[in-house]
């Protein structure tokens, strides 16, 4: 055949002539390829073609993504800090939970410390009202910024505003494995409940469809689910997720009104719950390697976890696929906080190296990283920043307050640029 490549052109067509006929059951197009090489000049063309497109389309992902990570400007607005905390921070300073109320204008922070104290937004951005230039950074003292505090029992791993009661009540979980509400005006405890068997609590939410409806999570390996109208907080359901009973770390009920209550486990999976029928989880989300510690609802459907494995991934619950990880931050061990921005899109979590991480759920990279000062004697950063949360209002403009395991609070405020082009 490969005298074939020097046949005349009617020679060829004899051959091909004298092969269809002799042996019919013979693809001829192989030959054809043979005898016309331009039809190979074809489909390599063809294929260039795809290539240069497949390159286009990464490109402009690529480009867009880019764009994405330069879509907000956010700045350092204020640093609350003790003022005998000079370089001289303990674990007992260290700050595990802060959550925004209902009105968005009052935060309430927790940790080792074992108090809960309440600072108003106004008192933490005092800049946004004066002729002070919002873009300096202005440092306050704990004693001075917030508003009042209320001493609490044993240190605190998470609370909760309980919805529909005008900010006037807060549930919390302890490191002694107690449930307690507080009455905010009356700065006295209102509601306490011991069903752990003294095994942590690490996380606590209430039902927006019912409000008398609240959940624990417990190292003991159980979601418990409880009344609060009982004054023992009479146990509605409890569940057991891992046949090992291991430990489970974070609680939410669906914030838009769904039946779903989801919850996070040290096996590594996220269970969801339907509140009217608690005897199986309606679906397991299984993607982490390690401890899941947070779950947040983004959407009705789309869930979002953190674990110790370093990574959040972004879930559709109603058929369990993955939608995206996201990867930059630092986490192995401990706590770091999760909070979701959900008019924008925009997830918020600390890190073990002590920065700040900002991610667009639409990309797997952060879109801005901020470094926490460092607080070791030897210049460089012992702290790790441990907890997080978005405040939910607007679009275009966003508050975001970290709290670090040094004790000292911070807030960010971020502005959608301007669109050019």
């Amino acid at each position: 055949m490969e005298l074939a490549f020097h046949c005349s052109k009617s020679q060829r067509q004899n051959l091909q002539i004298y092969i269809s006929t002799r042996y019919p059951e013979w693809k001829m197009k192989n030959f054809s390829t043979k005898f016309h090489p331009c039809s190979h000049h074809h489909t390599q063309e063809s294929q260039n073609q795809e290539t240069r497109k497949q390159k286009e389309t990464i490109e402009k992902e690529e480009e867009e993504e880019e764009r994405a990570r330069c879509e907000w400007d956010f700045s350092l607005s204020t640093i609350v800090s003790s003022s005998s905390s000079n370089n001289t921070a303990s674990i007992s300073d260290a700050l595990g939970v802060i959550e925004f109320d209902q009105t968005n204008s009052i935060i309430a922070t927790g940790g080792m410390a074992r108090k809960i104290r309440i600072y108003s937004l106004e008192s933490l951005l005092p800049h946004e009202s004066s002729s002070q230039n919002v873009h300096d950074t202005i440092f306050l003292d704990h004693a001075r910024a917030r508003d009042y505090y209320i001493c609490t029992p044993a240190k605190l791993s998470s609370f909760r505003w309980k919805p529909r009661s005008d900010g006037r009540v807060l549930g919390s979980g302890d490191y002694d494995g107690v449930v307690m509400e507080y009455n905010l005006e009356r700065r006295i405890p209102i509601f306490e409940r011991d069903e752990h068997g003294g095994r942590r609590v690490w996380s606590v939410d209430y039902s927006h469809c019912d409000p008398t409806m609240g959940a624990s999570a417990s190292d003991d390996g159980t979601m418990q689910m409880w009344d609060t109208r009982s004054e023992n907080g009479e146990c509605v359901a409890t569940v057991q997720p891992s046949v090992r009973r291991s430990a489970v770390c974070c609680v939410e009920f669906n914030p838009f009104g769904g039946p779903i209550v989801a919850i996070g486990c040290a096996d590594s999976k996220v269970y969801g719950y339907d509140l009217r029928m608690m005897a199986s989880p309606v679906f397991v989300l299984d993607g982490h390697r390690k401890t899941v510690t947070y779950i947040k609802f983004l959407d009705n459907v789309t869930l979002v976890s953190a674990s110790i494995d370093g990574c959040l991934k972004l879930w559709n619950s109603d058929n369990s696929n993955l939608i995206r990880t996201y990867h930059g931050h630092v986490n192995n061990r401990n706590f770091v906080g999760l909070s979701v921005w959900r008019n924008a899109g925009l997830l918020g979590c600390g890190s073990e190296n002590n920065k700040v991480f900002v991610y667009d759920k639409r990309w797997s990279e952060p879109v801005w990283v901020h470094e926490s000062s460092p607080m070791g004697k030897d210049g460089f950063g012992s702290g790790f920043v441990s907890s997080v949360c978005w405040r939910q209002v607007g679009e275009d403009q966003c508050t975001l307050v970290t709290g670090g395991s040094d004790g000292i609070l911070q807030v960010f405020r971020g502005k959608r640029k301007t669109r050019t082009g």
